[in-house]
């Protein structure tokens, strides 16, 4: 592969965290009127509408062996990971669950190292993870007043990165077919919103349309629904294909870092010193386990 797609696809996976790392703001202002269920729901309907506009032509249904790859990413990344993070912030902390979720470039290293067999785990992405670890961590609980465990929380916020790490490799395995990334995405969003119907059910889902009319609801749904679902599920399924499932997903160590800087700028919250150092430490282990073997590797 030449250097300009392995460009694209980093420059895929930065934007596409660079989005979902301020959607906590939109996700924030909308849980005033509604539950995590009806925002999961909405978001991704909106993203598949918008989607089936831009491919303007039906799901193209595979053979069996091929469409469970398409149902398993679906029920992994869209149903599960989120419903897995929401009900973890119920029963822990966010600066817990933010540090467990933040694993998912090794979980996802793990399960691509068993699945995958072209993707390596090299020293510099231990090395990489252990730094923006530490960093995450500083992060994390640089405003916690006392550190606190939920077994139940934290084993939630586990299994949702579990679930993104599979749902990468999912997305890896899905490029062997050549679909576009925008129907890929529909595709996988289908899944994701029939295997969301039990739970609607189960946690009293209403379509409350009525709610739209409010035009700070409606322009928040917009921005989770079209740049964060439709847009940026497709534009992570791009880097996926173009640089592999472990270097992708070690953009998620950079999540922590823009959602402080952007709660700074759009919530004026104060950097600490401890969360300052954390943020450098977290790019700096993503610039080892990314850029540093390149860099080396030209110059040996």
């Amino acid at each position: 592969m030449n250097g300009g797609s392995l460009a694209a696809g980093h420059l895929a996976a930065a934007l596409t965290i660079l989005v979902w790392s301020v959607t906590y703001i939109s996700t924030k202002v909308l849980l005033a009127s509604y539950q995590p269920i009806e925002i999961l729901f909405t978001r991704f309907f909106l993203g598949f509408c918008v989607l089936s506009l831009v491919c303007r032509s039906r799901i193209h249904f595979r053979p069996w062996r091929e469409e469970r790859l398409y149902m398993a990413a679906g029920l992994a990344g869209v149903t599960l990971y989120f419903l897995f993070e929401n009900m973890a912030l119920v029963y822990s902390q966010a600066s817990n669950v933010g540090m467990i979720v933040a694993a998912a470039p090794m979980l996802t290293a793990i399960a691509a190292r068993l699945f995958l067999r072209e993707e390596r785990i090299g020293l510099f992405f231990w090395v990489g993870f252990a730094c923006a670890m530490a960093g995450i961590a500083l992060i994390s609980f640089a405003g916690a007043a006392e550190l606190s465990l939920n077994p139940l929380g934290d084993l939630l916020a586990f299994c949702g990165a579990l679930s993104w790490a599979f749902y990468s490799v999912f997305t890896k395995k899905l490029s062997a077919f050549g679909e576009p990334a925008a129907a890929e995405t529909r595709h996988i969003f289908f899944y994701g919103l029939l295997f969301m119907a039990p739970a609607m059910y189960a946690m009293d889902f209403r379509l409350g349309l009525a709610r739209l009319a409010d035009p700070v609801n409606l322009a928040n749904l917009l921005f989770l629904g079209v740049l964060a679902s439709a847009l940026c599920f497709a534009t992570w399924g791009f880097a996926v294909h173009r640089i592999g499932a472990v270097r992708t997903a070690a953009y998620i160590y950079a999540g922590p870092v823009v959602t402080v800087a952007c709660a700074a700028a759009v919530l004026g919250e104060h950097i600490t010193g401890t969360a300052a150092a954390g943020m450098a430490l977290t790019m700096a282990g993503l610039f080892i386990s990314q850029w540093l073997p390149q860099l080396l590797g030209r110059r040996s």
